[in-house]
């Protein structure tokens, strides 16, 4: 739990007798004598003096824990780059309005391609959700940082689900067929329980454009194929990203061609350090930016 890991740092910070002030945003990091630094507090008639100073204030993601982009600020300040910035793995928008009817709608084992125009730019296996805007769901959280690039760009952005990738168009075909053949006097809108969730049914039968009330021994092969490619390319039109609220991490950040990687001090200012999401570096799902952070992080301080 990440209580359990809060209380071993906590535990760590009390041992080593460190000073933690509450409530106290910095609203100012002052160079001193090109070696010391001076950190102005809000509130405070005093300032803090360092010797060094390690900037690990997050991005801009999930801003009611704090992240405001003060450290991009102090940054600029100091003269570094900041490259630009984007909420990432985060979910995704889509046009179609029908996805307010599946919300909530959890898929396993499916595979998404993201195309922007006629190039496939992301494809993933795995789990995905239906939100009330949109998809969200490990696969579609990846995908949405291949993404990002593309979206001031003309070409539209699709994302292609296929329901049953463990099955080639020809066994699917059989399987439904076989269905098909087990509900064969029921109406078209009974005979989908078996292969798919019950949600999701009403909206493939629509988009499938075969008539709910039709039987199903007289489905013909065009209507059964049409059906089929639904099934293998159900795709969604992506309208844009979720904001920062929803963002997992932020994409950009600090150059890390400014960054000494071997002890993440700056290259422009001795003494001071950087670490964390504040850095242009970010990762898929996975724990991959939890592990930006630690190592970082740990760099910095033993650096330091």
């Amino acid at each position: 739990k990440s209580s359990d890991v809060i209380a071993a740092l906590r535990r760590e910070l009390e041992r080593l007798r460190v000073e933690i002030r509450y409530n106290s945003a910095v609203s100012e990091v002052l160079i001193k004598d090109k070696a010391f630094y001076a950190l102005r507090i809000k509130g405070l008639t005093e300032a803090i003096y360092a010797d060094a100073v390690i900037i690990a204030t997050g991005g801009l993601s999930y801003p009611l824990t704090g992240s405001t982009g003060d450290g991009f600020r102090f940054a600029r300040d100091m003269g570094h780059t900041v490259t630009d910035m984007y909420p990432s793995l985060v979910p995704l928008k889509t046009r179609e309005e029908y996805v307010k009817e599946l919300m909530g709608l959890s898929l396993k084992n499916i595979k998404i391609t993201v195309t922007a125009g006629s190039k496939s730019i992301y494809t993933d296996f795995g789990e995905m959700l239906f939100t009330h805007f949109g998809v969200s769901g490990p696969v579609i959280l990846s995908a949405s940082s291949y993404i990002i690039p593309y979206l001031d760009k003309a070409e539209p952005i699709r994302l292609s689900i296929d329901l049953k990738p463990a099955l080639t168009y020809e066994q699917l075909d059989a399987r439904i067929l076989r269905d098909f053949e087990e509900f064969k006097n029921k109406q078209f809108n009974n005979s989908l329980e078996h292969l798919l969730p019950n949600k999701l049914i009403d909206v493939i039968i629509r988009l499938s454009g075969i008539d709910p009330c039709k039987k199903v021994n007289s489905i013909t092969r065009q209507e059964r194929k049409n059906l089929l490619e639904l099934l293998k390319n159900f795709t969604l039109h992506i309208s844009g990203l979720c904001d920062y609220n929803q963002a997992v991490i932020t994409r950009g950040g600090i150059s890390v061609k400014e960054i000494n990687p071997s002890t993440m001090e700056s290259k422009l200012i001795k003494g001071v350090y950087f670490a964390g999401e504040i850095l242009d570096l970010d990762a898929l799902t996975g724990g991959f930016n939890l592990q930006i952070a630690w190592s970082t992080g740990y760099l910095a301080g033993m650096s330091v």
